[in-house]
């Protein structure tokens, strides 16, 4: 179990992870390296690449605790590990189910339906100024990792005008509201670039084992449109919740029922299969 874009384990995790471990699964949650709890220099740096592999070591480690049967390994992820899950997951037989919660499986903007592209109300908060100073800041940090020097970092998240990765109207508090006391509101400012290349899309048509899809209808921080393709091409089960993206935590109205549904189908896809009777 892994967090979405910044996000730490202490981010609204636990919830989701003790109902599930009260449901009889092994649980293990994990900050990738950099982040929270983890080891790893720089600090704050997200890298999908170095995500994926992060996640890789953490499905080998855990498949190694007494116990754990490592031909039935569960991937979770939510936002951008919502993603980074199907790249995972693909082509893997030991591999027993993938939850994919407000997964971000694109960033490119002409992975959404008309009805989300400008003039929504997340494009209409992001003005010309904190875009141009966020490239500026992202183009920055890509040539002082090129050259060794400190990393550039901006805000994760901020006010509607204020530079940083995500300022939606709403998103600020919605996000400080999970923060846990790991958490650190910046990252490299070159994600903003970086991103545009990281489509976990592709993979979804590679994921065999049974997922489960759990799209937030209103969603401002990931494309939906394109969570919907995924899904269909994963050949999972879709979810739909009239809600947005930081609307499925703890303290939330949906929050109960996307973990109802994610118990549900956990037990029934890891059930032990009764042979039928000859």
């Amino acid at each position: 179990m892994a967090h979405g874009f910044a996000g730490t384990k202490d981010c609204g995790l636990d919830s989701f992870g003790s109902r599930l471990a009260d449901a009889g699964l092994d649980v293990v949650a994990f900050d990738y390296r950099g982040f929270g709890a983890s080891e790893g220099e720089p600090r704050q740096i997200i890298s999908p690449p170095a995500q994926i592999a992060d996640y890789r070591a953490a499905l080998a480690a855990t498949a190694a605790l007494p116990g754990v049967d490592p031909d039935r390994l569960v991937l979770w992820g939510v936002s951008m590990s919502g993603g980074t899950v199907l790249d995972v997951a693909a082509g893997r037989a030991d591999v027993a189910a993938v939850i994919s919660l407000t997964p971000l499986v694109t960033a490119l903007a002409n992975e959404k339906p008309p009805a989300h592209r400008e003039g929504a109300p997340g494009d209409a908060n992001r003005t010309a100024g904190s875009t141009a100073s966020l490239l500026a800041l992202a183009a920055r940090d890509k040539l002082a990792a090129r050259t060794g020097r400190r990393r550039v970092m901006a805000p994760v998240v901020g006010q509607p005008g204020e530079t940083a990765l995500i300022n939606f109207p709403g998103t600020y508090d919605d996000y400080v509201s999970i923060a846990g006391p790991t958490w650190r509101n910046e990252v490299n400012a070159s994600i903003a670039l970086d991103a545009l290349a990281n489509r976990p899309n592709r993979a979804a048509g590679k994921v065999t084992c049974p997922a489960l899809f759990q799209i937030a209808d209103h969603d401002r921080c990931v494309p939906v449109h394109a969570a919907v393709k995924a899904g269909v091409k994963a050949g999972a089960l879709i979810r739909h919740y009239p809600c947005d993206h930081f609307d499925v935590y703890p303290g939330k109205r949906w929050h109960q029922h996307i973990i109802d549904h994610q118990v549900a189908f956990l037990t029934k896809v890891l059930r032990p299969q009764v042979p039928a009777p000859l």
